[in-house]
């Protein structure tokens, strides 16, 4: 009986290879496993049987003892603050500006007002000034 030739191999290859992702169980099993290893070779054969290097087991190690860290560091009480609204401060900024505006306007009425008093007293006829709708704001 003759058996059938495997196919020949493909010879594409993949343009960019799958990046691996681990499951935070996989990962928390990989590390129980690891810590009860008892004998030396242990933890070397876990790491050929599941196509792991030992860089993987230093990070997860390293993120398992920050995330018990930042479990255990107390919280703040009382309520949480609330994410800043973006156009918060610009209108902080425009609340001041007419604020700074108003004053200066303040302060050009009393000179006006005083300059036309003067001219009453010292009987100076002032031009008269054609007032137009621009000056207005519409609301």
């Amino acid at each position: 009986m003759t058996a059938a030739a495997p196919p020949p191999p493909n010879p594409e290859v993949i343009q960019r290879p799958v990046r691996r992702h681990f499951t935070a169980a996989y990962k928390q099993r990989i590390l129980a496993e690891v810590d009860a290893a008892s004998d030396s070779g242990a933890i070397g054969r876990l790491l050929r049987r599941e196509g792991l290097y030992a860089s993987h087991l230093t990070n997860w190690r390293k993120a398992r003892g920050a995330a018990e860290r930042a479990a255990l560091e107390p919280k703040k009480r009382g309520p949480k603050a609330s994410p800043k609204n973006p156009l918060q401060a610009e209108n902080a900024k425009l609340k001041r500006e007419n604020v700074q505006l108003n004053k200066k306007l303040q302060r050009a009425e009393l000179i006006i007002d005083l300059q036309k008093k003067v001219s009453q007293i010292l009987g100076i006829a002032l031009p008269a000034l054609e007032e137009s709708g621009d000056d207005e704001v519409n609301s």
